[in-house]
């Protein structure tokens, strides 16, 4: 068994865990292997292993990773999501490469999503990034202004809003993780009592997924722990 393959396996368990611990079922919580910096071929190992989604931070690194991973496995129908920053000058290969994306924070950068997005793709899904630690160098929609911002992006027709994603501020206490999850999912309760329909939360990074999954994760963002340690140039 490879490497990943091991730790895929013991981050599943890590999530069954958590998820026996929240009274869950499992199939509730998505694992979004996140394979930023890690070449192709990590990404087929993890293929290998039965893993089937995949985070991109990076536009030209994803887009390019996600070619030549489809050119080693065209059998394979994988899920591909951008986790990262958004530029206005990127958009288009972002709305024309992958399924998801998590880190929309302005109305401007969802209209020019669903400008760029193919039709015959169908929808984009879109989670809106909340700034929920209100940290100066954080990316996010402020909380109170997420009710507007949910309320525009839903009237854009290649576009799927789905739910609400989060970077809180480290914590090594469980209780003290745990905060900054529940205020997401409250945030997401007011959202659906205006009468738009979620259904995702992606919360939760190698550090503190139990946390996140007891606060109601429904997709857990998973770098470091699968793939090993990063090597930024």
């Amino acid at each position: 068994m490879s490497t990943i393959a091991a730790n895929l396996q013991a981050v599943e368990a890590t999530i069954q865990a958590a998820c026996d611990a929240a009274k869950r079922p499992r199939s509730t919580v998505q694992l979004l292997a996140v394979s930023k910096t890690f070449p192709a071929e990590a990404v087929l190992e993890a293929i290998e292993a039965g893993q089937r989604a995949f985070g991109e931070n990076y536009v030209q690194e994803g887009v390019d990773k996600i070619a030549a991973v489809a050119k080693a496995r065209p059998d394979l129908v994988l899920e591909w999501h951008f986790i990262g920053p958004i530029q206005s000058n990127k958009t288009r290969p972002i709305a024309t490469s992958f399924q998801w994306v998590h880190t929309v924070e302005r109305l401007k950068i969802a209209q020019r999503l669903s400008e760029q997005r193919p039709v015959e793709l169908g929808p984009l899904d879109i989670c809106l990034q909340v700034n929920i630690s209100g940290e100066a160098t954080k990316s996010g929609a402020k909380p109170e202004e997420l009710l507007d911002l949910a309320k525009a992006v839903v009237q854009l027709p290649n576009l799927r809003l789905r739910g609400l994603m989060a970077i809180p501020e480290p914590q090594a206490d469980p209780a003290l993780q745990r905060a900054p999850f529940a205020r997401l999912r409250a945030l997401a309760q007011d959202i659906i009592k205006a009468g738009i329909h979620l259904d995702t939360l992606s919360m939760g990074m190698s550090g503190d997924l139990q946390s996140a999954v007891l606060e109601g994760a429904t997709i857990v963002r998973i770098g470091s722990a699968i793939f090993g340690a990063r090597h930024y140039e």
